[in-house]
């Protein structure tokens, strides 16, 4: 597809011409999973799927929005007066909030907006949709309506609609990786300070492939709110033996010393894999910048068999895709990638297994699941940007 099409298309649905184009990308997240709300470090990237928009402004009060992944729905016609929260919304409430918090907070919106949307995000799968469209839907109402908002400010903004307005107790990662994205970088994040670092990708000749179980999976009906419930009674059991903040602020050592007063073994293995999962990330850092690959892919693994035996957010869709990568040949690594409990895997392969990688972990998948995976190669991509090409290819 090519923009031009979506431009095309937005003029036969809004009777007007596009004013300018947007994207915003969606994000992987290399290793570090379930520490960002646990005040640890994460070590995600932006990557080059993500989600379009075309835009022009309107002399009504209204937004008029337009997903053409989910046509048959037509335009959502919203009053600017009316930003409520409603479930039967559907996916514009990731929109829409954007708009409400920032009302709540005291902007006056003189004058509505066309936006018709476009995602090469797979559904539901873990790499971020949500936030992508609240990151470009922050972008957009920055540019309209001259806010002079930072990328950290739409960073906040974003998180605030999945935890004040959707309801899901999410941490910053994924709107921070997408927002601060950079080409061929990822980004070293101490989710306690939001103090960062950009490392630069440098894989030689092996790439990083996501594997998508096709299981969509929603935050806001899954366990994840119930995982970090979990971890916040175990914190506030270990602080009553020792001066922390968070999670994150334990190493291996000083959880065994004190994790007898937490006194739950469900309680100690998810405060266990918050704990040492961040030391991997550390780790996994370090051993990127020393250019210890090998290390790099033990550590990714790793994380994914605390996930799935501390933390339990795995399943065997998720499992399926791990277990098989790891007995190929050309495999660094592989884990789970995001929440989990469905959504996407990814792996380090060697660029010359790639096609024998995806055709053999997708016949497993296929045997044991009954349904086919999808596989797609990363590119790591920059932030939240006006498009400036217009005869730009969309993959």
């Amino acid at each position: 597809m090519q923009l031009a099409e979506i431009n095309t298309q937005f003029t036969e649905i809004f009777d007007a011409k596009v004013d300018a184009n947007y994207f915003a990308p969606g994000r992987i997240n290399l290793i570090g999973e379930h520490t960002d709300y646990n005040g640890g470090h994460v070590f995600p990237a932006a990557i080059s799927l993500g989600t379009y928009a075309a835009v022009s402004p309107t002399t009504d009060h209204q937004l008029h929005l337009y997903s053409a992944n989910f046509a048959s729905q037509g335009v959502h016609e919203i009053d600017l007066d009316q930003l409520a929260f409603n479930k039967d919304d559907d996916w514009t409430n990731f929109v829409k909030g954007e708009f409400f918090l920032l009302q709540a907070a005291g902007v006056d919106f003189k004058h509505g907006l066309n936006i018709y949307f476009y995602g090469n995000l797979p559904a539901a799968s873990g790499l971020s949709s949500s936030s992508s469209i609240e990151l470009l839907t922050g972008t957009i109402i920055n540019a309209y309506y001259q806010l002079g908002k930072t990328p950290l400010d739409l960073i906040k903004l974003g998180q605030q609609v999945e935890n004040q307005y959707i309801g899901v107790n999410s941490g910053i990662m994924d709107q921070f990786a997408i927002g601060m994205g950079k080409k061929d970088q990822a980004i070293f994040l101490d989710t306690n300070t939001l103090d960062y670092q950009y490392y630069p990708i440098a894989l030689d000749d092996y790439e990083i492939v996501i594997m998508n179980t096709n299981k969509p999976r929603a935050l806001s009906d899954s366990k994840y709110n119930e995982r970090r419930a979990e971890c916040e009674e175990a914190l506030a059991r270990l602080q009553k033996v020792v001066a922390i903040k968070s999670l994150g602020d334990l190493d291996a050592e000083s959880f065994d010393e004190y994790c007898y007063a937490i006194n739950d073994e469900i309680l100690i293995r998810r405060a266990r894999h918050a704990v040492l999962e961040n030391q991997r990330t550390i780790t996994a850092a370090k051993a990127l910048t020393d250019g210890d690959l090998e290390k790099f892919g033990r550590l990714i693994n790793a994380s994914h068999v605390s996930l799935e035996y501390d933390y339990e957010v795995t399943g065997v869709e998720l499992d399926t895709l791990a277990h098989t990568a790891w007995q190929q040949p050309g495999v660094l690594g592989a884990r789970m990638t995001g929440a989990g409990f469905g959504g996407c895997a990814i792996a380090v392969v060697k660029s010359a297994n790639i096609p024998d990688f995806i055709e053999k972990v997708g016949a497993i998948y296929r045997e044991t699941i009954g349904y086919d995976a999808g596989f797609y190669r990363a590119k790591i991509a920059d932030g939240p940007h006006k498009i400036v090409d217009q005869d730009l290819i969309i993959e």
